[in-house]
């Protein structure tokens, strides 16, 4: 009996104090109220944002929609933050506990604040993709990152702030590591400003033909802040530093809007001077008016010179398309007619040829 006494009496007594002197029924009462809160985070999810995403999807825009999906975290922590405050301010505690509690309220406001601008990012990127005249796809891709990562670390700081840890030494420290981190990585700057600068100037986006004489030819499929990924016609996967891109004449072969082509036709010494200008002319007539070629580009069919085995004539003209698999086969009707021009007219095609000569004595 006097064990279950002492028990009882101490049992009452820990109930009156309390828990840090904190009254047990205000503990019991804080935590119901969080708890609450706790179900209406639930109920935000269900019934709120789900009714959100459905009047989203109405619209025709994916700024809602991304929008919406965008303030989903910080939405569902929302009743976490006021939860907790509430429940706080409702139970009694000391000074030093209020002030850690008042501390952690500070906490969760503030990551509630940097949660939500870094996820507000996201939507801004559909407002600035209508600046694509301006803006590459790529180059908005990377200032959103940039922007994230920023919000990052200034949330970070202000949370360290909060708890008393000042962070003007440890961006000074950062600073002298960044110098010496600097000097060992100055091809990680090259390559980083020169894909700033690919971006800036547009000199390809993803899904162009590029060609960098003796480096890479390919489609480009990731712009990256040091190299680029290009997959090359043989499927494999070519990962080049980007100052490859500011070092040397780029072309973008998915640009371009008329294809040329540019031959040199030989023919033999013994081609007459009627024959030459028949061929000429028919050749010409043939470029002026069929249907392949952009003659308002300019085109030249002309004698150009005399080489040491033939009688070269010289053929330019511009392709309407655009698609190289077509180009290949306009070019291969061209030829098909050149060689029907030729034969036609009694010409011959030349080859590199010697003649040697046997002095008689």
């Amino acid at each position: 009996m006097e064990l279950y006494n002492n028990f009882k009496s101490l049992f009452v007594s820990v109930w009156n104090k309390g828990i840090l002197g904190v009254d047990i029924i205000e503990i019991l009462i804080g935590i119901l109220i969080f708890f609450v809160f706790l179900i209406f985070r639930g109920l935000i999810s269900k019934l709120i944002i789900k009714r959100l995403e459905g009047i989203a999807k109405k619209t025709t825009n994916k700024f809602d929609d991304t929008f919406v999906k965008a303030m989903q975290g910080p939405a569902r922590f929302l009743p976490v933050v006021i939860g907790f405050f509430i429940a706080s301010y409702y139970v009694t505690f000391s000074e030093d506990a209020r002030e850690l509690v008042d501390t952690i309220n500070r906490t969760l406001i503030t990551i509630f604040i940097f949660w939500v601008m870094h996820q507000i990012i996201e939507p801004i990127s559909y407002i600035l993709s209508g600046l694509n005249k301006i803006l590459t796809r790529e180059l908005i891709g990377w200032i959103i990152k940039s922007l994230k990562i920023l919000i990052f670390i200034l949330g970070v700081a202000a949370v360290l702030e909060l708890w008393g840890i000042k962070i003007g030494p440890i961006i000074a420290g950062l600073g002298l590591f960044g110098v010496a981190v600097a000097l060992g990585a100055q091809d990680l700057f090259k390559n980083l400003i020169s894909g700033i600068l690919v971006l800036v100037e547009k000199r390809f986006k993803i899904g162009d033909w590029i060609l960098v004489e003796n480096i890479i030819e390919g489609i480009v499929e990731k712009i990256g802040f040091r190299s680029t990924a290009i997959r090359k016609f043989d499927k494999s996967l070519a990962i080049i530093p980007n100052f490859q891109f500011a070092e040397n004449a780029v072309i973008n072969i998915s640009e371009t809007t008329s294809w040329i082509i540019s031959w040199v036709i030989n023919l033999q010494y013994d081609t007459t001077v009627d024959q030459l200008k028949k061929v000429r002319d028919e050749i010409e007539n043939y470029i002026k008016t069929h249907e392949d070629y952009k003659v308002e580009h300019g085109y030249a069919v002309r004698i150009d010179k005399f080489s040491d085995s033939s009688i070269d004539l010289y053929i330019r003209c511009f392709t309407k398309t655009d698609d190289w698999d077509e180009w290949l086969a306009v070019k291969e009707r061209l030829a098909i007619q050149i060689k029907q021009i030729v034969e036609k007219n009694g010409a011959s095609f030349a080859f590199p040829s010697q003649s040697i000569y046997v002095e008689k004595k």
